[in-house]
């Protein structure tokens, strides 16, 4: 029996389907298939860490290589403060370059200012480091931070994030690295949705007599705030694993407090700077029982902000 033209394409179409929906099915998979793997291993390397500290592990701040006494506090406190630190001083100016792509600067200006934030978001993350160490470490030791140990140390609530040596390495330091690391994303983000806000909505408010800072307030950011929320949260993620610059300007030291000019370290510092000299299996086993309480980390960071996002679509009606 023949078979017509339009069956024999039938059938090829429908076997292009198939093919189509196993491809990106094995590609979906990989995703979970290489997380998963990169979990399980990080916690079976860890597991010996575990099992020998206990609860003790995520609540002691000494570290003591020589004596094999490790506690992940410190790392992970520093972790969390200097992301902290980065998100306060990113957001703002991530908002502000967003706003005045979108809604103030003249078009001639509109792609070259674009275009830099992309460089900036394509640097590698050891040359900010190499820039922080040789550039902003120098200028902060000698020109603001011994001005903020000087008027800010003895403030109240305020003294204790300014006290310690203002040799320029520290938390604060590395804060800002981060920051200027993080704001090409945020901002990358926040001008890509303030952009899809349609122009009608704008256009009457203007016509109401709002002007550009209500337009933007009652406007823009309501239409947006899901995926302003989002973008901040994928700045948070970029900080949160940072390795190199970090390392570079932090200081490495595994001291736990809130001064700025405090050296201090973090998850991927300390895995970056003790990692190739662990000779201790339990050392080793530290190092990477860390990289496992980062992945968590990371994960509950972006567990939490699903979360956010879904409750603020139920909320709009979506």
């Amino acid at each position: 029996m023949t078979i017509s033209i339009s069956q024999q394409r039938t059938q090829r179409d429908s076997r292009n389907d198939r093919f189509f929906k196993g491809a990106v099915t094995v590609a979906g998979l990989f995703v979970l298939i290489s997380l998963f793997a990169a979990a399980v291993m990080m916690f079976k390397g860890g597991f010996e860490a575990f099992q020998t500290f206990g609860l003790s592990f995520f609540t002691t701040p000494n570290w003591d290589v020589p004596q094999s006494q490790f506690g992940v506090l410190v790392p992970v406190f520093g972790t969390v403060y200097t992301s902290l630190i980065a998100l306060l001083i990113a957001v703002p100016i991530s908002f502000g370059i967003a706003i005045f792509l979108t809604e103030l600067a003249p078009s001639w200006l509109r792609l070259p200012v674009s275009s830099a934030i992309e460089l900036l978001a394509g640097i590698p993350s050891i040359i900010y480091g190499m820039w922080g160490l040789f550039i902003l470490v120098p200028f902060l030791g000698e020109h603001v931070f011994p001005w903020f140990s000087e008027n800010l140390s003895e403030k109240p609530l305020i003294g204790a994030l300014f006290q310690g040596p203002p040799l320029g390495i520290g938390i604060g330091t590395a804060g800002l690295v981060l920051a200027i690391m993080i704001i090409p994303f945020i901002a990358s983000v926040m001008r890509e949705v303030f952009l899809t806000v349609p122009t009608q909505l704008k256009e009457s408010a203007y016509a109401l007599g709002s002007t550009t800072t209500e337009v933007v307030w009652n406007i823009v950011l309501p239409y947006t705030r899901s995926a302003v929320i989002g973008g901040i949260f994928l700045g948070l993620g970029r900080a949160l694993g940072e390795t190199m610059a970090v390392t570079f300007v932090i200081g490495n030291a595994y001291d736990l407090g809130l001064g700025l000019m405090n050296p201090g370290t973090s998850i991927a510092s300390s895995i970056a700077n003790e990692f190739g000299e662990a000779v201790d299996p339990l050392h080793k086993s530290t190092l990477l029982a860390l990289g496992f309480v980062l992945f968590i980390l990371t994960f509950i960071v972006l567990s939490i902000a699903r979360l956010m996002l879904r409750s603020l679509n139920k909320r709009d009606g979506n």
